[in-house]
């Protein structure tokens, strides 16, 4: 045998121009008469491949790297194994990619190649927010072409078919083509769930109903429960359930076993009878509709409120428009990763591009329906490797099944929004952060923080990658005139809100004294140990009055339409290409 190393150089030299020849394609297609909506990357594209100068002294020292890596070739020495004790990219754990001489070589190469793009962004006169959108999307691209994803690269693929001779890539290819039918990859064992049978299973009924949402009341387990009913707004972007997800870890649950006369709102997916519903239908036919209905079934003035992520927006809102009408329903918020501050927005802001925005302005006009899938897939891909990678070698390379993961299967049971809805709240929040400049303007009334006047309580988490810690926490500055309390749980964006008490698992922060700037309020805060949700019930029990004999679910004039979880919930949400077609 020769001990010369294998002539990989063409495959390497192939490898570097494939990224100028995938944007070169890109921007031909973007570019392409019957494309009537830009792409967002384009114009980032081209100003970057532009400075030919950079490319090519970022593709000779690429190639200078490969030449010294085939030098190399088949050594064992000291550096190899440091890099393998020494590296975390989970997509390399299997021991081929550092004992193999040529997976070492492989993943060692393509390491090389991120390392020249990632100096090649760095090294650009751009301004900082092309630099941060560029990297962003040429890490989309490197994620892709890893040789994880690919079979005959992946040593761990490469095994499982010689031990099941051949039957794990005939799983996958099963895996795959029921993916596709479905219009999503699988995270979770979808078969071990159920709503309505081990998913969204607190005992109550739906008591109100109109186009837009069910209004839930559940029913209570202690004799006596707080005087003040309590609301919760779930984001209308997915299924309310995440709060009421298995018995162990519902929030719901919790709150009605804390003597709390607990009612829920379920938002209905799009559809066509709801295609021109605007921002104002969700503020009046969704919160002040359902804050009604509850104080004319509770024989109370005040309710106090939850709302989660733009549930708490639109509960914001509504609390705003009552307060212009004069009338003062609500006692309390607690916002959960809530934003109403949309400078700093988090990694989302790569896809906002206003020429996309101009585009939809006739449709949105029309109406129309936005997927759930789109935003579901465009959150999912600020984490790739993590929700969408990673399941592509572990069901279609490895033909596994997912594991069983109740957040995950609610992760893919989206809701779609009407067009006129979606683009108000991108356009006005994300694009114009219209609540901070004063021109957020909702049935002709001018939204104002400063008007709210009654107790917030404000929970973010440490790693949310959608409403970022930090700009959760710009919303104390702006509700000048209200009594804000500010915590700060672990984890992220769903998971650091679903941290039940069942186990009392990581922590949380707190610090009574609020501070100018969120790292200043965090470097004097007391963590506390195991779940946030203890901190919540003690700030909302001391604002719900005394306590009175538990009430039945529903009355006369709202009696119980349908048991809980209701109809709304189980509506799938549209497929793409039909979303885009109502």
């Amino acid at each position: 045998m020769s001990n010369q190393p294998p002539k990989f150089d063409e495959l390497f030299a192939n490898l570097a121009n494939s990224g100028k020849s995938w944007f070169e394609n890109l921007s031909k297609t973007s570019t392409d008469a019957g494309n009537n909506e830009q792409n967002p990357m384009l114009n980032t594209f081209q100003g970057f491949f532009g400075n030919t100068k950079g490319l090519l002294e970022s593709q000779s020292k690429f190639y200078q790297e490969q030449l010294k890596l085939l030098s190399q070739f088949g050594e064992q020495t000291k550096a190899a194994v440091s890099d393998a004790v020494q590296n975390r990219d989970k997509r390399f754990k299997d021991p081929e990619w550092q004992n193999n001489p040529f997976f070492s070589y492989l993943k060692q190469s393509y390491e090389n190649f991120g390392k020249q793009i990632e100096e090649f962004v760095s090294s650009s006169d751009a301004d900082d927010e092309t630099k941060y959108r560029m990297k962003f999307f040429m890490d989309q691209y490197l994620h892709a072409i890893s040789p994880t994803n690919f079979p005959i690269t992946n040593p761990e693929a490469i095994k499982a078919m010689l031990e099941s001779n051949g039957k794990s890539i005939a799983d996958g290819m099963r895996n795959m083509m029921e993916d596709m039918q479905n219009g999503y990859i699988t995270l979770t064992d979808e078969s071990e769930f159920k709503i309505g049978g081990n998913l969204a299973i607190t005992p109550g009924s739906v008591i109100f109903r109109n186009e837009l949402i069910e209004l839930i009341h559940y029913a209570p387990t202690c004799e006596k429960v707080y005087e003040t009913p309590l609301l919760i707004v779930p984001p209308c972007i997915n299924k309310y359930y995440i709060l009421d997800l298995q018995q162990e870890n519902s929030m719901v649950k919790y709150y009605v076993e804390q003597g709390y006369n607990v009612f829920l709102v379920s938002w209905k997916s799009a559809d066509s009878s709801i295609k021109t519903f605007r921002w104002e239908e969700y503020v009046h036919l969704g919160v002040i509709a359902a804050l009604d209905t509850i104080r004319k079934v509770s024989k109370q003035e005040k309710v106090n409120t939850i709302g989660y992520c733009v549930g708490g927006v639109i509960l914001t809102t509504a609390a705003l428009i009552l307060k212009h009408r004069g009338d003062n329903w609500i006692n309390s918020m607690l916002h959960m990763t809530t934003m109403l501050d949309y400078a700093h927005p988090g990694e989302i802001r790569v896809f906002l591009n206003r020429d996309m925005l101009a585009t939809r302005e006739a449709k949105k006009r029309e109406g129309g329906v936005m997927s759930g899938r789109i935003i579901s897939q465009t959150f999912s891909s600020l984490r790739a490797n993590e929700l969408i990678w990673n399941y592509w070698v572990n069901n279609y390379l490895l033909g596994k099944t997912p594991q069983k993961f109740d957040i995950l299967f609610w992760n893919s049971d989206p809701v779609d929004l009407p067009l006129p809805m979606h683009s108000f709240y991108m356009e006005n929040l994300y694009y114009d952060n219209a609540f901070i400049n004063g021109k957020f303007v909702v049935d002709g009334v001018t939204m104002d923080l400063s008007q709210i006047d009654m107790p917030v309580y404000i929970f973010a988490a440490l790693k949310d990658h959608i409403v970022p810690w930090h700009s959760a926490y710009e919303s104390t500055k702006h509700l000048k005139n209200a009594q804000v309390r500010f915590v700060l749980g672990a984890l992220g964006h769903t998971a650091g809100v679903v941290n039940p008490v069942s186990t009392d698992k990581r922590h949380y922060w707190t610090n009574d004294q609020l501070a100018e700037h969120a790292h200043t309020w965090f470097s004097h805060a007391t963590e506390m140990p195991g779940s946030w949700w203890k901190d919540a019930n003690q700030w909302l029990s001391e604002k719900s009055g005394k306590l009175v004999k538990a009430p039945k679910v529903g009355t006369k004039e709202f009696p119980a339409i349908v048991d809980a979880p209701g109809e709304y919930v189980l509506a799938k949400a549209l497929s793409v290409l039909d979303a885009q077609s109502v």
